[in-house]
This record gives structure tokens, C-alpha cells and sequence, in this order.
């Protein structure tokens, strides 16, 4: 048994603490916050059911269904149903599907024909040569321009609330990255993945988007219940002492510990808030941008706009909208409005406008009910919810400065044993990304 030391009880330290208590080591949790799970928080209003952080997972890796097999609660795993692979992008004002097939590709109206048929050239096209290429440069050179703009842009402010121009697939994307790699072409690539068998195991990633019945904070909940109330230390600033080959945590004037091992799992941002001594040496850990965005959760009593028969809708940077998407979340999910209602959630800000983030609430609701009434065509705005949550730090973006930050990360390891260094500054933002590798730091315990 190890006395191990977690730092943020967000979903990735969560994950961390559930599987090394499960190991039979002793965990402490530390966060700032009052509360577990981070930014991933569910509220209730006036029978609304709404998230204040992120909003939907998608069940991308096998860890996701494991996690709530190994909390027993597998039936509060909550999968969108098949609606939900209808998504809408906006062109000229009016919103259009996604194509999920040839045919739906050749009748699309948002794409040009030059890149229609071009895509069967696809396979033939030449390798990149520069690893740190842009997704722009990326997607432009393998599949055109208006698939850029029209499928690839919104997608990446939708998911990363970031750009094109600043994400290097290399890092931000590397399943896409690896098909042109290792087969040469995208569509060589995805045939290829198609026809490997798969596990049992790799069965459980069913791809689809996911949330907990009656919202995230459930999945937290239960995972602050299993690890124990009394293993966290809430309200705290924690700072990492080194000892003598071990670990002290001092939060104020109190220190705990000794711990054998200490996890990191907060942002890139607070690095060196919690390891004051790693700074000098490695400076590039903070290295990291994140992109501020806003939520607007929208309810109405009775909906009137266009029907909600999707995940959503995505605006493309070419639009000039002053939104970044839209979720339909009560079509993905139960119970998230009155009957006969609806809840929408609303993304602001990102690289395309951080300034937004610094309207007033009226200002905010004024320009944001704008946006939704024109592009749902809801003839009176007038919702029964509208609540804002502003994210300073919402999402790291992964750029050309990730390999910096991985690599201090790892001299930190290598310099200071026991130390374990994990959170979305490294390996992907996703919920399934975050559970997969708080899982993976606690089987590095030795």
C-alpha cells in the first residue's frame, strides 16, 4: 500500500483516486474547490436539468464503460440515441446536415464541387513532410478549402473552441494525424481501422455520446462516495513539499502527509502553484493556451423553434456568428426539460472572440438571443432559463507549445520520483481521454 496524494478532483483525479484506492492504496484528494468534479457541474431549475461545465462525453475508449461497471452504476450511463448523429452546420443563415454518406457528400450544399469530387483522389495524394503542420495547411491539402471551412472549422470551435490556423493535428489530433502517416490517406486509413478485428473490450467504446442519468455531477457523486468523504481535503490551495524522498502537503498553515507518491491532475495553468520548486527547471510545464468560452444553458416551457431532431449545430468562422454551437441537450438526453419543452446549450467565446466573456449579463443575453432566435427561428424569444457560467481557462489548446509542456512534464517525473504528472495539459481534453488517464496514473503506482 502507498499513501498517495492527488492534486484536483476533477474527472481525471476522480478517476486517478477510485482506481488506486481500488489498488489498496490510501488516497488524499486536494482541491480548491468546494466541491468535486471540477468544471463538470449539473444544476436543476424549475425542472431544467442543466450543465454549468462540459456538457456531453463520448464513449471514445473502453474506460468509460468500465469506470461505471466498476462503480456499479452501469445503468446510470446515459447514451444519446440515434438522432443524435444528425448535426447541423450553418451556411448563408440557414442550418444544414452534416453528410454521412456518399450521397448525402454529392447533395450537400456545403461543400464545393471541386471538393466533392475530388475526394476520391484522396488516397493518391502525397504524404505531409512537416510534422508541426497546421490543421488549416492539414485539412486544406487533403480534402479542400470548403471542407475546411464548412465541416473541419466549426467542428474545432465546437470541440476545442479553438482554430484551425493554431491546432497542430500532430498533438490535438492524432488518431487523424496517424491515418496519413501509416497508410497514407484518410480514407486507406479509416478502411484499414474498419476491417481490424476488435476485442471484446474494444467493443465497450461504442462511440456515442453519453452523460450520467440526471447529469455529470452523478458520475462525480458517486465517485466522491466510493473514495470516501473523508479522503478529501476541499477549500485548499495545496502545495507539494519534497521530503527526504517523499511528500508533504501543505495547505495553509496545516501540512498532511507523509505521501509515497503525489499525482498531479489540475490544469497546466496551476503547475507551479502546486510544485513551486519544478519552476526554475522547468518553466515550459505552464506553457499552455486556454481558450475562455461561455455557456449559456436555455430553457423553454414549450418550444416553438426549428425541430430539435439532432446533437446540434456548429458555426463555421465564415459565418461571422457571435456564437460557437448549439446543443440540443434535451433530444440527447432525458428529463433535461418539461414535457413539450427544451433545453439548449450555448457556446460564446473561444480564440474567434474572448472579448465576449467580458459583456454584462444583459449584454450577453441580448446578443445571445439574437443569435438562437434567428438561427432556431423561434418567433419570441422569451426562455423560462438562461443562466451564464464564464470559463476563463475552458479548454487547453494544442498547439505548437505541446511538446514543450509534455516534455517538462517528464523531467518532472524523472527529477522529483513519485511524482506523476497527468490533467488536460497532456493527452486530450475529452471526458473519455481524462477518465482513461487518471485510470492510467493509477497504475503507474508502484
Amino acid at each position: 500500500m502507498k499513501k498517495v496524494a492527488i492534486i484536483g478532483a476533477g474527472i481525471t483525479g476522480l478517476s486517478a483516486a477510485f482506481y488506486a484506492k481500488k489498488a489498496g492504496n490510501a488516497v488524499t484528494v486536494f482541491d480548491k474547490k468546494s466541491h468535486v468534479g471540477g468544471v463538470m457541474q449539473t444544476l436543476s431549475q424549475n425542472g431544467f436539468i442543466y450543465e454549468t461545465g462540459p456538457s456531453t462525453g463520448v464513449v471514445s475508449l473502453p474506460e468509460v464503460t468500465e469506470l461505471f461497471e466498476d462503480l456499479n452504476i452501469h445503468h446510470l450511463l446515459e447514451e444519446a440515441p440515434r438522432l443524435s448523429g444528425n448535426r447541423f452546420i450553418l451556411k448563408n443563415g440557414k442550418l444544414h446536415p452534416i453528410p454521412t454518406g456518399p450521397l448525402s457528400g454529392l447533395a450537400t450544399p456545403l461543400f464545393s464541387w471541386k471538393d466533392k469530387f475530388g475526394m476520391p483522389l484522396e488516397p493518391f495524394r502525397p504524404r505531409g513532410t512537416d510534422p508541426e503542420e497546421n490543421l488549416t495547411s492539414f485539412v486544406r491539402r487533403r480534402l479542400g478549402n470548403s471542407i475546411l471551412e464548412y465541416a473541419v472549422d466549426p467542428f474545432v470551435s465546437g470541440v476545442y473552441a479553438g482554430t484551425p490556423d493554431d491546432m497542430i493535428p500532430k498533438y490535438a489530433l492524432p488518431k487523424l494525424y496517424n491515418l496519413e502517416r501509416d497508410y497514407g490517406s484518410f480514407i486507406r486509413g479509416s478502411i484499414a481501422k474498419m476491417k481490424q478485428p476488435k476485442t471484446d473490450r474494444d467493443k465497450k467504446a461504442s462511440k456515442k455520446t453519453f452523460s450520467a442519468k440526471g447529469g455529470l455531477s452523478v458520475l462525480a457523486e458517486h465517485l466522491e462516495k466510493d473514495i470516501g468523504k473523508e479522503n478529501f481535503v476541499m477549500n485548499a490551495n495545496p502545495i507539494v513539499i519534497p521530503a527526504a524522498g517523499e511528500y508533504q502537503i501543505q495547505v495553509g498553515e496545516k501540512n498532511f502527509g507523509p505521501f509515497d507518491r503525489v499525482i498531479f491532475t489540475a490544469g497546466a495553468d496551476h503547475v507551479f502553484e502546486a510544485l513551486p520548486f519544478a519552476q526554475e527547471k522547468f518553466p515550459d510545464a505552464s506553457q499552455v493556451l486556454y481558450a475562455k468560452v461561455a455557456e449559456a444553458a436555455i430553457g423553454f416551457n414549450h418550444w416553438t423553434g426549428l425541430p430539435l431532431n439532432g446533437f446540434g449545430a456548429l458555426m463555421p468562422s465564415k459565418e461571422k456568428r457571435n456564437i460557437l454551437g448549439i446543443l440540443y441537450m434535451s433530444s440527447l438526453f432525458q428529463n433535461r426539460a418539461p414535457q413539450g419543452g427544451a433545453l439548449l446549450a450555448v457556446f460564446v467565446g473561444g480564440l474567434r472572440h474572448p472579448e465576449f466573456l467580458n459583456l454584462n449579463d444583459g449584454q450577453f443575453r441580448e446578443m445571445v438571443g439574437k443569435e438562437v432566435a434567428s438561427i432556431m427561428q423561434i418567433p419570441h424569444f422569451e426562455p423560462d432559463l438562461f443562466e451564464i457560467t464564464r470559463h476563463e481557462h475552458a479548454i487547453p489548446q494544442y498547439d505548437k507549445k505541446t511538446p514543450l509542456r509534455e516534455k517538462a512534464y517528464k523531467g518532472i517525473e524523472q527529477a522529483y520520483p513519485g511524482i506523476l504528472m497527468g490533467g488536460n495539459g497532456i493527452d486530450g481534453i475529452g471526458m473519455a481521454k481524462r477518465i482513461a488517464q487518471g485510470r492510467a496514473l493509477a497504475e503507474r503506482i508502484r
